[in-house]
């Protein structure tokens, strides 16, 4: 009886332990050359204001204003959208965050084929156009 008391035990603790485990190792990995590419576009004015526009016109429902991922449609979420401010997010490289926002996962849409005027960037670049590293820019803007 005692080791039917001990072996229900482990089986209890260990199904608790995944229970809380497994949903944090869902980590976004992001492919070696995404995370090695450089943003070509310069982070100069003109590029934050149209980052500025598309992040504007895509991402502040669930990112928030200001980035903090508080934005309305937030809270109805299975996840918590990221805070653009934090230093975590900031130390990412722009390939990374260019791959997220291309790709998303799980709530996170890809955005790809919307950022305006990029519906025929090839993968594993910025794209064709400025818009992809205006977006990049602007994200940027908020570690300031």
């Amino acid at each position: 009886m005692k080791n039917i008391v001990v072996v229900l035990a482990v089986v209890a603790f260990t199904i608790t332990a995944y229970a809380f485990i497994l949903p944090q190792q869902d980590v976004w990995k992001v492919p070696e050359k995404y995370e090695k590419m450089k943003n070509p576009v310069i982070a100069d004015p003109v590029s934050v204001k149209n980052g500025n526009e598309i992040y504007s016109s895509h991402c502040t429902n669930c990112h928030g204003v200001k980035g903090k991922g508080d934005g309305k449609k937030s809270v109805s979420l299975n996840s918590i959208p990221s805070d653009f401010t934090s230093p975590a997010f900031q130390k990412q490289t722009d390939g990374a965050l260019l791959y997220k926002i291309y790709f998303g996962h799980k709530d996170m849409p890809g955005f790809k084929n919307r950022i305006p005027d990029n519906d025929d960037v090839i993968e594993g670049s910025f794209g064709k156009t400025r818009s992809p590293g205006d977006l990049v820019n602007f994200l940027r803007t908020f570690a300031k």
